[in-house]
């Protein structure tokens, strides 16, 4: 099931697939994974992509989930001050940073503190730029150039990963310096990616999916975090 990008069907899809009775339900992100939990205590959850997993409700601890959601967190919020200051040593006449997130995402909130409370430390003025619609990004993010934006920081969540061309596009046409949580996204011409793998998280998720498919109980596996992070760079885009 796939919302292109938009968070507003995610209850009617989870809902159909509780009342289809799956085996197991693989979440990518936050709002998909607490979509899912609303709409089934019993039917194993495994998520991924998910940046506070215990700050959004979705498990009790990460060492002991309870409950029938378990996966894979991205750690995002812990890299967003990161992120602002790599940005800002790439870019050092950074004045006015825009901040891209979807407030309908229940993570956005404390990404978004964090780029702030980064960017305020550097001397640098945040500009939050709020998308909820994927058809909203490019106005949106010429709203925030024309506010005097010269960087551009994008929190993670699947609206922009879908649209990551559309936003690397508009980005390199303003010539802003832009940074991201996926590598995906350097891939279509952004800047530069600082984060975990997406496709790693995947692959751990589908692991955890397997066992509970053998046997395994969600509430009995602990979340798993990253061990390693990317650092990805277009040079295309540099140049």
């Amino acid at each position: 099931r796939w919302t292109e990008g938009s968070s507003d069907a995610l209850p009617a899809l989870a809902n159909e697939l509780a009342r289809n009775r799956v085996d197991l339900i693989l979440a990518w992100a936050t709002p998909a994974t607490l979509a899912a939990k609303r709409a089934t205590p019993s039917i194993p959850i495994v998520f991924f992509g998910v940046s506070d997993p215990v700050g959004s409700g979705l498990v009790a601890s990460l060492a002991r989930p309870g409950g029938n959601v378990t996966g894979v967190t991205n750690i995002a919020k812990d890299l967003t001050a990161r992120q602002v200051q790599m940005l800002a040593q790439i870019a050092p006449g950074l004045r006015r940073l825009a901040i891209m997130g979807n407030p309908t995402n229940v993570s956005t909130d404390a990404q978004q503190a964090e780029a702030e409370a980064a960017a305020r430390a550097l001397g640098v003025t945040p500009l939050i730029v709020s998308v909820r619609e994927p058809d909203r990004i490019v106005p949106a993010l010429a709203d925030a150039v024309g506010q005097g934006a010269d960087g551009l920081v994008v929190l993670p969540d699947p609206t922009f990963l879908t649209r990551r061309k559309e936003i690397a596009d508009m980005a390199l046409e303003r010539r802003l310096p832009s940074i991201y949580a996926r590598r995906e996204a350097v891939q279509a011409g952004g800047l530069v990616a600082y984060g975990a793998s997406l496709s790693n998280q995947i692959g751990r998720a589908t692991a955890y999916a397997e066992r509970i498919l053998k046997g395994a109980r969600p509430a009995e596996l602990p979340v798993e975090q990253p061990t390693k992070l990317e650092l990805v760079i277009n040079l295309k885009t540099a140049k």
